[in-house]
């Protein structure tokens, strides 16, 4: 009796695991450049899939809507920023230092992606009815580490006893600003210049060392007067 031999399956191709995570980011970075380039009203699904020589069904694999797909760009590029702002102080010891690469890192990052500005501009202006622009949602939700180090530092005398809330909302509101105008102005200051300045400024304040003195001791004359009236 002869016996039959079911022939050998040939392997297939192997299956590309990171095919996904690469088109993914493909699709996101031409989305995030035309979303700049043209505003979100001027930029659809068929542009950005022309653009990559990719069928439109293929975008909706990956993201639902084209609402879905600039909040994803929105939210990758705040991810992007922190993510270099914290690699960048990896082997920083000083606490001190490690604030002042921050804010070279920080200003460092939007030179190099300015389209996250502009994406920035067209959420608060197509999405007004959102309760709070993805940037400071993922600025609130980051404040932990840094209120450890700030509080650090007070502990060892080293900043002035300030409320957290406060330093981290006045040199946080300074650095947004920055970017903005850098932005609109086009301004090309070499970054170690600006951060440079703006570390000057936040850690060494605008007056001379008289003037502090001068305004310390009208302080505490106005403090005392205060006292002696309540008393």
């Amino acid at each position: 009796m002869s016996s039959s031999t079911t022939p050998e399956r040939r392997p297939g191709r192997p299956k590309d695991l990171t095919l996904t995570d690469r088109r993914r980011e493909e699709i996101l970075n031409q989305a995030t450049a035309l979303f700049a380039q043209r505003g979100y009203p001027k930029t659809d699904i068929d542009s950005i899939a022309q653009a990559l020589n990719l069928g439109k069904g293929t975008i909706y694999r990956y993201f639902s809507s084209k609402q879905e797909l600039f909040f994803e760009a929105v939210d990758r590029g705040i991810r992007q920023l922190i993510e270099q702002v914290n690699q960048c102080m990896t082997h920083v010891e000083d606490p001190m230092d490690v604030l002042a690469q921050a804010i070279r890192s920080y200003l460092a990052f939007f030179d190099q992606h300015p389209e996250l500005i502009e994406l920035f501009i067209q959420e608060r202006a197509e999405f007004k009815d959102r309760d709070k622009p993805t940037y400071f949602k993922y600025r609130d939700s980051s404040k932990g580490p840094w209120k450890a180090l700030i509080e650090e530092l007070i502990a060892k005398d080293r900043l002035r006893s300030l409320p957290f809330e406060t330093i981290s909302t006045v040199v946080g509101d300074l650095l947004y600003g920055t970017i903005f105008t850098n932005h609109f102005t086009q301004r090309h200051v070499p970054l170690e210049v600006q951060a440079k300045e703006i570390l000057e400024i936040v850690f060494w304040g605008i007056l001379s060392e008289q003037e502090r003195r001068k305004l310390q001791s009208s302080m505490n004359r106005t403090l005392e007067s205060t006292n002696h009236a309540d008393g």
